[in-house]
């Protein structure tokens, strides 16, 4: 007689997650997932220790979701016998939020029931958090939550706080610090609450031995169906086959898990194109049967897979011989992108650094101008005195202060009460004022987010109705759409430009612009790059070049890296094909201005030189649009200016990326 298995799926952060992630990492992650197992009348999951009470009784109480995961023909008896071997494994100081938990369990558990695993959505999450900069940049904080001060010590609500660096590594690392402290508080009492014991004892109240926390993504493998699972959904895969008496094996464990540490953070860690570093324990649940497959008699013994293939085998505890092969796995799996040795000295000169406009306007006439167009339309406008007041009073003189050339006259930073009362006044403005009347308003949010504190807030309210940028953004795009509007709201529309170039003052910002904003910032961009008006080419090239910069930079990290995952996704190809035609189209029909030339160059450069979609989509592109011949045109005469580009370096830069890049 079969018996159903369901799995039971908690969010640990109580839907703050949900809420702040796209903010906080720039990917929408929807819950921090605990899973328990339910069968046989059982919810079984693993905090302190492996746990069992009756189902929907555990202190996390309704499950989020219930995922039917098949049925089981072992019997009761066979299964707890199996969970009696699993206690030994699952231990209470062996927890780690990331990198062994409930869901390292369930997936066991799931795998000797039904021989299949937990969906990828869950057993993905941690992966898929690190491979964005802020969960990257809180692994360590998260790390030494988990950390043992003693030997043989459990965690417990005094050992889990972060230490003082870690703690500021985090703050640095969120655009909100408050809001990431909140989420990292909330789900590590959530997982204390997971049941963590005193340091004398586990679930079943019997001691169990100290095993130092693992401090590395290295998946724990018992069955073959889990093993399978992580072979399906990673490129490459480097499989330690180990166990409790072997002492060669205690020699090499270190570097195996100093390389999965360090090799997951370079290899596409991220879902089903990352590596994978496998620890299967022969003593362990039926680990033996997945040594059988692979016909493991000794340990050490190291397995690669590559593409669910295996391609090499190791026996023994030669350092030197493991690190080469994890490297020659790593390199036919992730292999370089070709641009990476193109030898182009024209574009390396060029700084990825953002052109910022950090000019201080003459405050009193641009509030006094704002002034005259709030009185202008005051019939219009809802509580106009009270709005004018807010931006031509006090925004301007906090603007005064905060940008003063004397620092011992500077003014504090903003507090969130006070920006807020400034986009609700802001908010009203631009539903009640015409494009042309904008500027003056605009133009004091350009100077503003140049202040680190109000562009860090911005970044965190983006999405939210106290998003003063996205406003702006908006309203300029609704102006553009209207061609009689154009001519007139030029002032709107350059400042605007001008705006979100300087947003990319702060990486917060800048990752909120190029995640959230990404679409409707691009929309401003192309429509403003064929401008009749100089000055809005030249701020439009400038955000383009922005733009591309802050592209530019994260893939030549993942190029210095050496294992960047070069395959990019569908969403990304159709963006980067809309940019580049933009930019060509721009740069064919500028005859007037070298330095927007030169600004447009290298934004093409940037997004065409370690482009993960280069081969497939843009080269085709690149030919169709005949961009080799476009760049060229631009060092004859006339094309632009009357003898063509004459600055040296400009020339150079044109004509190394008209030879190598198209």
């Amino acid at each position: 007689m079969s018996n159903p298995v369901k799995l039971y799926v908690y969010d640990l952060s109580n839907g703050m997650a949900k809420r702040l992630s796209l903010q906080l990492t720039g990917k929408q992650i929807d819950g921090i997932w605990h899973t328990s197992v339910v069968v046989f009348g059982q919810e079984i999951f693993y905090g302190q220790g492996i746990c069992t009470t009756p189902p929907r009784q555990s202190h996390h109480g309704t499950p989020l979701h219930v995922v039917d995961v098949g049925e089981t023909a072992l019997d009761q008896d066979t299964f707890n016998e199996y969970l009696d071997e699993m206690r030994q494994h699952y231990t209470a100081d062996k927890y780690h939020l990331l990198d062994f938990n409930c869901n390292s369990f369930t997936n066991d558990c799931v795998g000797f029931l039904t021989g299949g695993s937990i969906p990828s959505w869950i057993s993905d999450l941690p992966s898929d958090f690190l491979s964005t900069p802020f969960g990257a940049a809180l692994r360590p904080t998260i790390d030494s939550m988990y950390r043992r001060p003693v030997p043989g010590a459990a965690p417990s609500p005094a050992t889990i706080q972060p230490s003082p660096q870690a703690a500021a590594a985090a703050a640095a690392a969120s655009p909100n610090p408050d809001l990431a402290a909140s989420l990292l508080q909330a789900v590590a009492s959530q997982a204390m609450a997971n049941g963590f014991p005193s340091a004398s004892g586990s679930a079943n109240g019997v001691s169990t031995p100290s095993t130092q926390t693992l401090a590395s993504p290295i998946h724990i493998c018992t069955n073959s169906a889990s093993f399978h699972s992580v072979l399906k959904s990673h490129k490459a895969v480097v499989a330690f086959f180990t166990s409790a008496t072997c002492g060669p094996c205690r020699m090499i464990e270190p570097v195996f898990e100093q390389l999965a540490h360090n090799m997951t953070k370079t290899a596409g860690a991220g879902g089903g194109a990352g590596v994978a570093f496998v620890k299967v324990d022969l003593g362990v649940g039926m680990s033996n049967v997945v040594g059988g497959e692979f016909g493991v008699r000794v340990t050490p013994t190291f397995i690669f897979f590559k593409d669910g293939k295996k391609t090499h085998e190791m026996k023994g505890a030669d350092q030197a011989e493991f690190k080469s092969q994890v490297d020659l796995l790593l390199w036919e799996s992730f292999p370089p992108h070709p641009h990476a040795k193109l030898s182009l000295p024209a574009l390396d000169k060029v700084s990825t650094s953002p052109i910022l406009f950090t000019q201080v306007p003459a405050l009193d006439t641009v509030s006094a101008k704002l002034a005259s167009f709030i009185d202008a339309s005051a019939s219009s406008i809802s509580q106009a005195s009270t709005v004018k007041q807010i931006l031509c009073t006090e925004f301007p003189t906090f603007l005064k202060g905060r940008f003063a050339t004397d620092s011992k006259t500077k003014c504090p930073a903003p507090t969130p009460q006070l920006l807020t009362k400034w986009t609700e006044a802001t908010k009203t403005l631009l539903n009640a004022l015409a494009p042309n009347q904008l500027f003056p308003l605009t133009d004091m949010w350009r100077l503003a987010i140049l202040d680190e504190t109000i562009a860090n807030w911005c970044a965190t309210s983006s999405g939210t109705s106290n998003d003063p940028v996205q406003a702006i953004l908006l309203k300029a795009l609704s102006t553009l759409s209207k061609p009689e509007a154009q001519a007139t709201a030029r002032p709107y529309l350059l400042t605007t430009l001008r705006l979100f170039s300087n947003a990319f003052s702060a990486d917060p910002l800048a990752r909120s612009v190029m995640s959230a904003k990404r679409t409707t910032v691009t929309s401003l961009l192309v429509s403003s790059l064929l401008h009749a008006d100089a000055s809005v080419r030249t701020a439009a090239a400038s955000l383009a070049f922005n733009v591309s910069a802050f592209v530019q930079k994260g893939r030549l990290e993942a190029v210095r890296t050496q294992y960047g995952p070069f395959a990019g996704s569908e969403e990304e190809g159709e963006w980067e094909v809309e940019m580049i035609s933009a930019v060509l189209e721009a740069i064919a029909n500028e005859v007037q201005s070298e330095d927007i030339v030169h600004r447009l160059t290298a934004s093409l450069a940037f997004l065409l030189r370690f482009s993960p979609v280069h081969e497939a989509q843009l080269q085709p592109l690149l030919e169709v649009l005949q961009a080799k011949d476009t760049l060229r045109s631009k060092l004859e005469k006339g094309g632009c200016g009357e003898e063509g580009v004459r600055n040296a370096d400009v020339r150079k830069l044109v004509q190394q990326v008209s030879d190598s890049l198209c």
